[in-house]
């Protein structure tokens, strides 16, 4: 009866009265015991009646003319390090698995608000650390176009769970690819915005003194269906000192054929040889694109040669990132220490040792690359790279320690890549660029300027109109 139909269409349908949410929640439901067993992408998953008495409720709504929200009785699971009362929030830890909050996070509340059901929790990385989804309370997520791969991560329970066809559409998070990579790895659309666009419980802004390297974002089929996930939960929240409104909806955003004729592309490419990449990834992008290039788009795209030094950038990152991780473990009641997941650990024992000097060193380097930045958009609307430096992998494997014949020296250097979009806070995509020889899926992403997070979802739209990726299913799944 859903098979196939878009969100949108659900959704008319529901306000519309020709589909009870009740019967949408069952379809959702189905799925999920036909396929989580497989791909363990959902955790923590309420009662089945509770669910089901809930989406009737929904329904009732109806018979007092009551305002229907966005996601009116679509069921929804919320990434395991993002609070929804009356769930637990894990963070895949073993020591929080009874962890249950006083309160819903700000996108949990809002995604209420527009009329979502949340049924249960996405499976993460520990901590979130990684971009394997894995974790010693629920163990490892599975990739559902091969499923001896990994899903990507952290939020590829989300992915896996979208992609298979068991949720619509979710949430993520992304400080180091964490929506970008499993979308990659999926063959979906993953938006990281621009920080403060989708509000967050912060303290106060004169106490916050590292860059915005972590936001929250969304993972969907298309960016049509990305863009109502982000009406939902998008805007200003006086409890988020650097959220901010937009002047129009993603939803009503769009480009028409004249602007997407003129939009001129940067393709960083390998970053001047100096990135590394498993063979074929970036010949799937360079397809992409010379796509884009031909009749009747004739969008202009250059390989871009940049002053942005990536052993700089590493460096930066690696050190802002470290001590931000070492204060928000410090933080944490319950962790034992000694029993840290590897990523973690790794973070927590860099973190310790990087003294205040050094971060301020590292913020004054940003802003000097930031100029390097705005000339890149000056003379282009976007950037692109690939959203990672290796295919899906093995799921036994907790991270890639070689590309091809170069080592590796940290456990997150393959997704290095990552780090341009996330060190100046810019609004980006992945989009899908189709499927390798072994039927695994790659992505690349699409960066814009920073708060163009219309923009970005309006080249989106047009970029699944000619691509139709959301079309191509993991054949297990259709």
């Amino acid at each position: 009866m859903l098979e196939g139909q878009s969100i949108e269409s659900i959704s008319l349908k529901i306000k519309s009265q020709e589909l009870k949410s009740e019967d949408v929640v069952k379809f959702f439901l189905d799925k999920i015991k036909n396929y989580n067993k497989d791909l363990n992408a959902i955790v923590s998953l309420r009662d089945e009646t509770e669910i089901i008495s809930e989406a009737k409720e929904k329904d009732r709504l109806f018979d007092n003319g009551n305002k229907i929200g966005l996601l009116h009785g679509m069921p929804l699971a919320i990434k395991d390090i993002t609070d929804v009362k009356k769930l637990p929030t894990s963070f895949g830890c073993r020591e929080y698995k009874n962890n249950f909050p006083d309160e819903d996070s700000i996108i949990s509340e809002r995604l209420k608000k527009e009329g979502a059901i949340i049924i249960g929790k996405t499976n993460t990385t520990e901590l979130a650390y990684g971009s394997q989804t894995s974790n010693r309370l629920f163990g490892s997520t599975h990739n559902p176009y091969d499923l001896t791969k990994t899903a990507g991560g952290s939020s590829g329970g989300a992915a896996a769970a979208v992609s298979s066809g068991m949720l619509p559409l979710a949430d993520g998070t992304d400080m180091m690819g964490s929506v970008r990579n499993p979308a990659a790895y999926c063959n979906l659309y993953g938006f990281r915005p621009t920080p403060g666009l989708i509000p967050e419980k912060r303290v106060k802004s004169s106490n916050i003194k590292y860059p915005l390297l972590s936001t929250l974002g969304g993972i969907a089929r298309t960016p049509h269906e990305l863009s109502i996930f982000l009406d939902a939960v998008s805007g200003r929240d006086e409890r988020d000192p650097f959220s901010f409104d937009l002047e129009n909806t993603f939803v009503n955003a769009s480009m028409s054929e004249e602007d997407f004729r003129e939009i001129k592309i940067g393709w960083l490419s390998n970053l001047n040889d100096n990135y590394k990449f498993e063979n074929g990834i970036l010949e799937m992008c360079n397809n992409s694109l010379n796509t884009l290039m031909t009749n009747p788009f004739h969008i202009s795209i250059n390989e871009v040669n940049t002053d942005l030094f990536s052993q700089d950038l590493w460096s930066i990152w690696k050190l802002i990132r470290s001590k931000i991780s070492y204060e928000d473990i410090k933080m944490m009641d319950h962790i034992n220490m000694d029993d840290l997941c590897y990523s973690a650990r790794w973070e927590y024992d860099q973190g310790r040792q990087v003294t205040d000097h050094q971060v301020d060193q590292a913020i004054n380097n940003i802003k000097k690359y930031h100029s390097k930045i705005n000339e890149l958009f000056e003379e282009y609307d976007f950037l692109a790279i690939p959203s990672a430096q290796v295919f899906p992998f093995d799921i036994n494997v907790n991270f890639p320690k070689k590309i091809g014949s170069y080592r590796l020296n940290t456990y997150h250097k393959w997704m290095e890549v990552s780090i341009i979009a996330s060190l100046f806070q810019l609004p980006t995509l992945s989009v899908p660029v189709g499927l390798n020889n072994s039927g695994l899926p790659m992505g690349m992403q699409i960066i814009g300027k920073k708060a163009s997070d219309l923009k970005v979802m309006s080249f989106g739209k047009k970029y699944e109109s000619i691509f139709n990726h959301s079309t191509v299913k993991p054949p297990k799944y259709i």
